[in-house]
């Protein structure tokens, strides 16, 4: 398929596991109306709560919550980002950040471990030390799907450009960032990040994100969007819940790629795929 269109829909998650995927599910619904093929939801969409209470959320890849969007993929046939989870892992004191691509058949097509933990101390504003809690995954994965090949990140993922350069040496064409990025971080370096990342790999770049203030006290930056290959912002959500929808124009992509071959001169490859 040489066009279709994407969704990349914005939350405020909170404690409410239930709440959560309720408002999940209208959203993506809200997408699929709107003709959207390929929705991703936003970092930690079905939970977000206390550090204390973390262990008790967290759940396998087998539990409820993609189970529930696993259920919708396949009623609506969607491809579907599941932003992340709080995934359980046997026998360890901590969790992975895991995001996971569901196809139309209901079925996991790729399942990603956040690999950068978002550690960070400013003064007065923020301070976060995601490592107390979270597991750092270790493999770079990517999906071929009828949609594109589809590359998977998780929000501080953004701030490492080898990353992504591997995704695209892979083959992706696409490329999602369900984030949580906090206001401050936000303001400075969102838009900045997330252009970056769709020109230097003319690429598409879905970053559904989390909105307001949020269980933690303070607030997160929103600003959903989707970039094309040439870095321009065609999709951006206004500062609320909602669902934000831009087309995937495989041809416009490839003529990005010819027209300005920079992937094909790049000479420091070694190493990234």
């Amino acid at each position: 398929m040489s066009y279709y269109l994407a969704a990349a829909i914005q939350m405020a998650a909170g404690s409410d596991k239930a709440a959560n995927l309720e408002r999940a599910e209208r959203l993506i619904r809200l997408a699929a109306a709107r003709g959207a093929n390929l929705v991703a939801l936003p970092e930690t969409f079905n939970w977000r709560g206390k550090r204390s209470e973390e262990a008790a959320a967290a759940e396998p890849l087998e539990g409820e919550s993609l189970a529930a969007i696993s259920r919708l993929a396949r009623e609506l046939s969607l491809h579907i980002v599941a932003g992340s989870i709080t995934e359980h892992a046997p026998g360890q004191p901590k969790r992975y950040n895991t995001s996971v691509l569901i196809g139309p058949d209901g079925a996991r097509m790729a399942v990603y471990r956040k690999i950068h933990l978002f550690d960070v101390d400013l003064p007065g504003r923020v301070t976060v030390k995601e490592s107390d809690a979270k597991l750092a995954g270790s493999e770079v994965v990517s999906a071929r799907t009828p949609r594109g090949t589809i590359g998977l990140s998780v929000c501080y993922d953004l701030r490492f450009p080898e990353l992504y350069r591997r995704l695209t040496f892979a083959g992706a064409e696409i490329i999602t960032v369900p984030s949580c990025f906090t206001f401050p971080t936000g303001e400075a370096h969102w838009d900045a990040l997330i252009r970056a990342r769709a020109i230097e790999n003319q690429a598409y770049v879905i970053a559904p994100a989390q909105f307001g203030t949020n269980v933690h006290g303070f607030s997160d930056y929103g600003n959903s969007m989707i970039v094309d290959p040439w870095g321009r912002v065609i999709a951006r959500a206004s500062d609320q819940e909602g669902v934000v929808v831009a087309p995937i124009d495989f041809e416009y992509l490839l003529r990005v790629r010819r027209e300005l071959p920079a992937l094909g001169h790049a000479r420091l490859r070694e190493g990234l795929g």
